[in-house]
């Protein structure tokens, strides 16, 4: 009797948990793949007055990179389902943290992006808006000893920004 209830009640759970999907994304894209194939991802100039040469490819292939790596989205050179262009508007270095001697022990270094989005297969998701990231540093250290891991670091962070603000539903 016991291992007749117990069968019923497996057989049961199992319709259950089979009737069920449960679906997880965890890149965080809610891409609709049937509509949505393409992107198209300009390059972003370096318009700052402050002007770290290799910004802008880095900047841009870091964005591209995110993309090719988190969706199935292919990439083209223009006019694609999605389309993301700008330009790099912002590189400042700021003092910080003055110490009773009257000199900063901290300096802070920002890049500042202007992104405009359109989404082709849906343009009430079109923006533009401007995204930024900074890090501190010590100023024991020259800005070009840590410039390049800096501006790695803030690149990586911008493009998830950007990513999440385009095609992450979070």
């Amino acid at each position: 009797m016991l291992n007749r209830r117990l069968a019923g009640w497996l057989l049961g759970l199992l319709v259950v948990f089979s009737a069920c999907t449960i679906s997880y994304k965890f890149n965080g894209a809610s891409i609709d793949y049937t509509k949505v194939k393409s992107i198209s991802i300009k390059d972003f100039p370096n318009q700052a007055a402050l002007v770290y040469p290799p910004l802008s490819q880095l900047f841009t292939e870091g964005l591209k990179d995110i993309y090719v790596r988190q969706t199935r989205l292919n990439m083209v050179r223009e006019n694609g389902d999605l389309d993301l262009e700008g330009e790099i508007t912002g590189y400042d270095l700021t003092q910080l943290a003055v110490k009773e001697n009257a000199y900063a022990s901290q300096s802070k270094l920002t890049i500042t992006v202007k992104v405009r989005y359109a989404n082709r297969t849906n343009p009430d998701e079109d923006f533009e808006q401007t995204f930024s990231a900074y890090r501190e540093f010590e100023n024991t250290q020259l800005l070009q000893d840590v410039q390049d891991q800096l501006c790695s670091e803030m690149v990586e962070e911008l493009a998830d920004q950007i990513y999440n603000a385009t095609v992450a539903n979070w």
